[in-house]
């Protein structure tokens, strides 16, 4: 069983007595800490060994995007922090992880009634463990995108610190609320662009509505005037290598094959759909299918994108199909309950997540790799991290904090978190002196990652 289901059912007195308990046996100091273990695994040989079950001929360019700055070193060294957190300490409480839980991994997308809200959105890694691991991650990305970002440090570390309080926060709120309703708790980013903005009224008024418009525009009917072309009166998706290549112009396989594969994963995956969602699937044909490159710590796996046409020719539906691959965390946590990989992404995305992608799901394994599917584009939209002013960071680390823990407060016990936690801010001061004490850690590891490419140990090409 992963849940302590006996301790969900204690009084909400004895979860609050357990939480403070906890304090006395990891104390919140503590979680200041980080120093490499003695027996640390070296850094690049995590990151290459990750590269086995990949295209190898994309591989090059997944190091290349890593190599860029050591904010996107960070972003695909997911494995590296994994194995980093177990060294850490915890309370035990555990919840469903995010398991990748960096600042670009949270943005703005359609729930399935159509309300534009915000919460976490990258789930490969997502299995049960330790809620610290995730809060962890978050704000220590928060200390290294802010150094690439030339902040100064004191801006850094109050928006690092504000992960920390805005999580703290949050989960005291979700603590206080009945079940039900911190199951249907969602964030609207009108709420989130409030946070974020100082302006008066009318200023704020117009950057929302800009930031709306611009999700909005993040549809399927969009991405097909960017990935496809006609011939013929038909839609084809446009061949850009190395990023998109359609099955049939893949050289070094066999299109035929992979087109069967994709039509056999296909009918897999109708069938994991609720049923009324499948009678909308059915309304769309298949059309084309390409090879698509995708983020950065994802590149080389196998990732393709299914063009689907619905009444007619304006009226497309985009899917992705990701490759599954096990967590990077399952090694040092209790194995997850689902043997498909696609699954176990699909089962912690729906349970972290307010309200998720209406067509997601996953296939059986087909070539020997699992695989999840959802939209390619449903109002999906990101801030733009790198173009925020000093203050503008430090706001986003409110709304992130915040969409963590309901994520968490869902599959954990938001009671004895928040008691763990408390109201002062000894939490938040230990988490920001280990993301800072973390980000020199991500920085020594990106100047071994560098150093390797140089000395031609891995390649590296643009892409």
């Amino acid at each position: 069983m992963i849940w302590n289901v006996d301790a969900m059912h204690r009084t909400v007195g004895e979860r609050r007595d357990h939480g403070k308990e906890l304090r006395g046996i990891t104390p919140r100091a503590v979680h200041a800490t980080w120093s490499p273990p003695s027996d640390r695994p070296d850094p690049v040989s995590l990151i290459t060994s990750q590269n086995e079950n990949r295209i190898q001929r994309l591989v090059p360019v997944r190091h290349w995007r890593m190599s860029q700055s050591a904010f996107s070193f960070y972003r695909g060294a997911a494995a590296v922090m994994a194995s980093d957190l177990s060294s850490t300490p915890s309370t035990g409480i555990q919840v469903q992880l995010c398991g990748d839980a960096h600042l670009s991994n949270f943005g703005m997308f359609a729930s399935a009634e159509q309300r534009l809200i915000f919460d976490v959105n990258d789930f490969d890694e997502s299995i049960p463990g330790p809620w610290e691991w995730d809060v962890k991650r978050l704000a220590a990305s928060f200390a290294v995108a802010g150094r690439f970002l030339d902040h100064d440090a004191a801006t850094t570390r109050k928006a690092t610190q504000r992960v920390a309080e805005a999580y703290r926060e949050a989960m005291l709120e979700f603590a206080d609320q009945k079940t039900m309703d911190v199951w249907y708790a969602k964030s609207d980013v009108a709420d989130v662009i409030e946070d974020m903005e100082e302006e008066g009224k009318k200023k704020r008024l117009k950057r929302g509505q800009e930031v709306v418009r611009k999700a909005l525009s993040h549809n399927s009917l969009k991405e097909l005037s960017k990935l496809a072309y006609t011939v013929d009166g038909r839609y084809r998706i446009k061949s850009d290598p190395p990023v998109l290549v359609p099955l049939r112009d893949l050289d070094n396989d066999d299109p035929e094959a992979l087109e069967e594969m994709v039509r056999e994963t296909f009918e897999s995956y109708r069938r994991s759909l609720r049923p009324d969602r499948r009678i909308l699937l059915d309304k769309f044909t298949p059309i084309d299918v390409a090879l698509k490159v995708v983020g950065v710590g994802s590149v080389g796996t196998r990732s393709f994108v299914l063009l689907l046409m619905g009444r007619d020719d304006q009226d497309p539906l985009f899917l992705q199909i990701k490759q599954a691959q096990r967590s990077v965390l399952e090694p040092y946590l209790s194995p997850s309950p689902f043997e498909n990989q696609g699954a176990r992404i699909v089962h912690g995305q729906r349970l972290m997540q307010a309200s998720s992608d209406i067509f997601l799901g996953w296939s059986a394994p087909i070539d020997g790799n699992d695989y999840y599917w959802r939209q390619l584009r449903n109002w999906k939209y990101s801030f733009d991290v790198a173009h925020f002013t000093g203050k503008e960071f430090h706001r986003y680390a409110r709304p992130c904090g915040h969409a963590l823990a309901r994520s968490h407060a869902r599959s954990g016990d938001p009671i004895a978190i928040s008691s763990y936690l408390g109201k002062n801010d000894t939490f938040d001061e230990a988490l920001t002196e280990f993301a800072h004490a973390y980000a020199d850690q991500n920085e020594r590891d990106y100047r071994e990652f560098m150093a390797a490419i140089d000395r031609g140990d891995i390649a590296a090409e643009e892409g």
